[in-house]
């Protein structure tokens, strides 16, 4: 009878830190967002407006 009960206890103790989750990870390296993206948002409006104009 002890001995269930001492095994039924520590399970229960235990449970808490299998089912427990990891904490929150470190801060994501950052995407730099420099001069190329620019670059794209320009050509694709010059392209936009090349497009507009033709029709």
């Amino acid at each position: 009878m002890k001995t269930t009960f001492v095994l039924l206890a520590s399970i229960l103790m235990t449970t808490t830190v299998i089912v427990a989750q990891p904490g929150l990870p470190d801060n994501p390296a950052q995407a730099p967002i420099d001069g190329g993206l620019g670059l794209l948002a320009v050509a694709g409006g010059a392209y936009a407006y090349k497009k507009l104009r033709g029709n």
